[in-house]
């Protein structure tokens, strides 16, 4: 089972997907939020799937939005990937590097990203999300961290480079924060359909052309010891959304150009799926 939000900005709505149908979980919640996943709405959700809920006929036109609604906080972990620490000009870090992007980052899979005006280095990333499940504070050890993960999703930390390096004063998230800088999904999966974390492999394209192939086993830091260690500095919230850090292939490595206007992102991880965005000019409204 998966879970996803279908419909259009605002008024999406809660959907289980099992095989190839899609099932509406307005029955049982309003959305898919912090409250929905610390209230065990995932085992809800599958027995009310089990039980019989009404199909979504229309799934297959309505736009997919982010799988998870009104995150607290987007949490990322930056140079996670030994690789790609070398590729910025940087040592492996020795702990988690923290920074944070604004909340209402967070789109839909295949909604357009929008170029904010004076950008000129757009970078992808391809990273594993993990969505909290359950409140974390002071963990005791990383052997009990996964206990608080409800799931995990594919997620593309768009940055600007210049916004987060040249104009950062020191801290990354000027780069990190613009409008649509963070498409999630397609789905939710569920932990325990995903298995180990640490054994996915991540991709990513840009107009076809292969960018980034790497494996979650390349981190640094793992994602039980991402949360542990979050844990012992701040509360991870039901709903909150953790970037855990992207493999080399970045246009700031210089091997590649930086995004333009038309180009085509292609984002995929093993099991999770794969989303896709066009970039777009910012207009005025």
């Amino acid at each position: 089972m998966e879970l996803m939000r279908l419909g259009e900005p605002g008024q999406e709505r809660p959907v289980a997907k099992e095989g190839e149908k899609y099932f509406d979980l307005r029955g049982i919640t309003a959305d898919i939020d912090g409250g929905f996943l610390a209230n065990d709405g995932i085992a809800k959700a599958r027995e009310a799937v089990k039980a019989g809920l009404p199909e979504v006929e229309d799934a297959a036109s309505l736009r997919i939005g982010a799988p998870v609604a009104r995150p607290g906080a987007v949490l990322c972990i930056g140079q996670n990937y030994a690789a790609h620490a070398a590729e910025s000009g940087d040592a492996p870090p020795s702990v988690p590097i923290l920074f944070f992007k604004h909340p209402n980052t967070v789109v839909g899979a295949f909604d357009h990203v929008v170029i904010p005006p004076g950008a000129e280095k757009v970078d992808w990333e391809v990273e594993l999300a993990v969505v909290i499940g359950k409140r974390a504070s002071y963990l005791e050890s990383p052997e009990k961290a996964l206990d608080y993960v409800a799931g995990y999703a594919v997620s593309n930390d768009v940055s600007e480079r210049a916004f987060q390096v040249e104009h950062s004063g020191g801290q990354w998230s000027k780069g990190k924060c613009c409008p649509t800088f963070n498409p999630l999904g397609p789905a939710l999966v569920p932990a325990d359909e995903v298995g180990d974390p640490q054994q996915l492999r991540l991709r990513s394209a840009v107009n076809g052309e292969t960018r980034q192939d790497s494996n979650t086993s390349d981190m640094i830091f793992s994602v039980a010891y991402i949360i542990w260690h979050l844990s012992q500095y701040l509360v991870l919230e039901p709903g909150d959304i953790i970037n855990t850090g992207t493999p080399q292939g970045v246009a700031i490595s210089g091997k590649f150009p930086y995004l333009r206007e038309g180009d085509r992102m292609e984002i995929s991880i093993e099991k999770l799926g794969r989303q896709e965005q066009k970039l777009v000019s910012y207009t005025k409204q």
